[in-house]
């Protein structure tokens, strides 16, 4: 069983698990596999089978602002245009 790093340590890295952002922004582990898996949250991943990582700053970021426009009450499919909008 491998011990959680220190949310001290988790804020000083460039690069977090999804287990991690979980805690520093009071996100469902579900959420985020969910935005994860819709591309609207980018993630890095060394090899197939190994943890993915996503970069700490983008990702609370991203996150935050899934959120607010959640609720404002848009959609999902919404939500995916205009990241992508902003991504180009």
């Amino acid at each position: 069983m491998s011990r959680q790093r220190t949310l001290e340590k988790i804020m000083s890295s460039e690069y977090v698990s999804i287990g991690e952002l979980v805690r520093i922004t009071d996100t469902r582990y579900s959420t985020l596999k969910f935005y994860t898996e819709e591309g609207m949250l980018p993630f890095t991943q060394e090899d197939v089978g190994l943890t993915r990582r996503y970069k700490r700053e983008d990702a609370v970021k991203a996150i935050d602002e899934i959120k607010k426009l959640r609720e404002k009450g848009m959609t999902i499919p919404q939500i995916k245009e205009l990241l992508l909008q902003g991504n180009r």
